[in-house]
């Protein structure tokens, strides 16, 4: 594993900002890393990249303890914090080239040529950082971050201040770079998770509440099978409670139904059986499927109360 967490916990005062939490970053892998504000996600990317230490519980990276050998683990993570902290009076070329120096970068021109390449700054290399907006000061951060090569990112919230545009061309260099290192990836925008992770990891008021594939994260938590059908003839709501495993229907509106299921029968093709019998078209059919914000506010909202 490239990044292993054990038992995690972080007090401060009376307060346990991480409680106990326990995960897992894979090579490869692109992981989600999610919670409601205030959960101990920025907390716990602190301890994992040894900002601060932790109170109990530990943290490795490839391997090395951060609190046992905090360099060697340092040298192996990029990190991209929520409040991008940069030089703003330095030249972006003048600043990635800093920051190789401070890394020690083989061939850093070279280097500090593909990182700006990588994160879409050619046109801006020339350019006071405090000139540029904040999307660009966000390309910044995360060619610092890749610069060094290192063998895991942590992103916390990368695509904050990027336009449509921008948001695409950098989830699409995250899903890139989740092929050959390990990305954890915190952000507030559950669309982009669906869109990049593999995995996510989800902690509310310190604790871990959830940890799973995103597919099955969705299949886990939906309780239930929900078919929306549209039929291109009438029917009544009679005729379809009495289909195999359905539970309970629901009128859309006087062609299109949805049909309630428990979790284990997914009932398409009993739906499609009976319009076969019944002589009816079927104009739609397909079973609705939760996203990561249904996930995300189920289970957030479940611990809340």
């Amino acid at each position: 594993m490239s990044v292993k967490v054990n038992g995690l916990v972080k007090i401060y005062g009376t307060q346990h900002a991480v409680d106990n939490v326990t995960f897992e970053a894979k090579k490869s892998e692109v992981l989600g890393f999610l919670g409601p504000n205030g959960a101990g996600k920025t907390t716990t990317m602190k301890i994992i990249t040894g900002y601060i230490p932790q109170t109990a519980g530990n943290a490795e990276v490839c391997g090395f303890d951060v609190t046992a050998n905090p360099m060697e683990a340092r040298k192996r993570v990029g990190y991209l914090p929520e409040h991008n902290p940069l030089y703003k009076e330095m030249y972006v070329r003048e600043y990635l080239e800093f920051t190789a120096g401070l890394h020690k970068v083989a061939q850093p021109r070279k280097r500090v040529d593909l990182m700006i390449e990588r994160t879409g700054l050619t046109s801006h290399r020339q350019k006071q950082i405090g000139q540029l907006s904040k999307g660009y000061r966000q390309r910044v951060g995360l060619a610092q971050a890749m610069l060094h090569d290192p063998e895991v990112l942590i992103l916390d919230e990368p695509t904050s201040g990027l336009d449509p545009n921008q948001i695409v061309e950098i989830r699409q260099l995250i899903k890139d770079l989740g092929r050959e290192k390990t990305v954890i990836l915190s952000t507030h925008i559950l669309t982009e998770v669906e869109a990049v992770c593999d995995r996510a990891v989800i902690i509310n008021r310190g604790q871990l509440v959830a940890n799973a594939p995103i597919a099955e994260l969705k299949d886990r938590f939906t309780g239930q099978n929900i078919i929306t059908a549209e039929f291109k003839g009438k029917t009544d709501a009679r005729a379809l409670q009495a289909i195999r495993h359905v539970q309970q229907v629901k009128a859309i509106d006087q062609h299109r139904w949805q049909l309630f299921a428990s979790a284990e029968h997914d009932i398409r093709a009993e739906v499609f059986q009976f319009a076969v019998q019944n002589g009816l078209t079927l104009l739609e059919l397909h079973k609705e499927v939760s996203s990561v914000e249904d996930v995300f506010q189920q289970l957030t909202k479940t611990q809340d109360a």
